[in-house]
C-alpha cells in the first residue's frame, strides 16, 4: 500500500490553491532576480582573443555573427582528452534543438573547448551536432575567465572558481571524477583543468562586453537564468531578425535547457563538486 498521503477531492484542492500561491512567490522572485542580473554592470573586453572555428580563424566579436548577445557554453573538452566530458556532452544533446531559435532572437550560442580544432570536429561529427563549436587553444581565454587552469596552477593554488579561492588540489585515494576522466581518455588531474562555465557578452558600438557568469551553480540548470534579450539591446526587429521579448526568451530558454538539464547530471550535486 502506498504510504503517499491521501485525501479527497476537495482536500486536494485546498493544498493545491495554497501551493499556486506559494508557485506565484516563487515566480515574482525568479523575475526579480532577473532584473538584477539584467542590472549587473557591463565590463569591456580591450583584450583580444583569437579562436579557431570551421570557418577560419575568428575574434571574439566576429563570433557574434552580427547579432548583439553572445552566450559562451565552456564545454569540458581539454587538448590532451580524447573525447568530451560526458556531463558536457548530455547537455549540449539540447543544443540542436534551440540554437537557431536563439540566433533568430539577436543571441549566437556557441561551446568553446581548449582542444584543437580538429578533435572537436570528429568528436561533433560523432555526436551528430551541428551547432557552432570553437577552439581557444593557445589563448588566454578559458584562463582569464576562469574555466581553464595550467598544471601549475592548480598544484599550487590560489585558483578562483564559482567565486571562491580554491586551495592546492590534491588527489586522494577514492576521491575525484574517476570515471568521467576515464570516458575522456585522460587521468583525474588533467580531467579537472577544465572547467564547466556558462559566459554571457554583448555587442554595442563595435564594443564586445562581459555582462554575465555562471559556473558549477548554473551550468546544468535551465538556461533561462542566464539573462540574454536584455532591455537595453532590445529592438523591435534587428538585421530583418524579428526579436522577442526578453520573458519570451527566457522562458523559451528555460524550457530547452530544462530538457538538456534532464539528460545528465546536475552539477550543482554532481560528481564534480566532490573534488571543487
Amino acid at each position: 500500500m502506498t504510504k503517499q498521503k491521501t485525501g479527497t477531492r476537495e482536500e486536494w484542492l485546498a493544498a493545491r490553491l495554497e501551493l499556486i500561491e506559494a508557485e506565484k512567490e516563487l515566480t515574482r522572485r525568479s523575475d526579480e532576480l532577473a532584473r538584477r542580473r539584467q542590472e549587473l554592470p557591463w565590463v569591456r573586453i580591450d583584450k583580444e582573443y583569437r579562436f579557431e572555428t570551421d570557418d577560419g580563424s575568428a575574434s571574439l566579436a566576429d563570433l557574434f555573427q552580427g547579432r548583439s548577445q553572445f552566450l559562451v557554453y565552456h564545454f569540458m573538452f581539454g587538448p590532451d582528452y580524447a573525447a568530451g566530458c560526458p556531463s558536457c556532452s548530455a547537455i549540449a544533446d539540447g543544443f540542436n534543438g534551440f540554437a537557431e531559435h536563439l540566433a533568430n532572437h539577436d543571441v549566437m550560442l556557441w561551446a568553446v573547448s581548449r582542444a584543437p580544432l580538429t578533435k572537436l570536429q570528429v568528436y561533433k561529427r560523432r555526436m551528430g551536432w551541428t551547432f557552432p563549436w570553437a577552439s581557444s587553444f593557445g589563448s588566454d581565454f578559458n584562463f582569464d575567465f576562469s574555466v581553464g587552469l595550467t598544471e601549475e596552477r592548480q598544484l599550487k593554488g590560489g585558483v578562483e572558481y564559482n567565486y571562491r579561492r580554491e586551495t592546492a588540489w590534491r588527489l586522494r585515494i577514492g576521491e575525484g571524477p574517476t570515471l568521467h576522466a576515464a570516458m575522456c581518455g585522460t587521468d583525474v588531474a588533467t580531467y579537472t583543468r577544465e572547467r564547466p562555465g556558462m559566459i554571457a557578452f554583448a555587442l554595442e558600438d563595435g564594443v564586445v562586453y562581459h555582462t554575465y557568469s555562471t559556473y558549477g551553480r548554473g551550468t546544468g540548470r535551465p538556461l533561462g537564468h542566464v539573462p540574454v534579450a536584455r532591455p537595453r539591446a532590445q529592438r523591435a526587429q534587428r538585421n530583418g531578425r524579428l526579436v522577442a521579448s526578453p520573458r519570451r526568451v527566457r522562458e523559451a530558454l528555460s524550457e530547452a535547457g530544462t530538457a538538456a538539464s534532464r539528460a545528465g547530471p546536475d552539477r550543482g550535486t554532481g560528481t564534480i563538486k566532490a573534488v571543487w
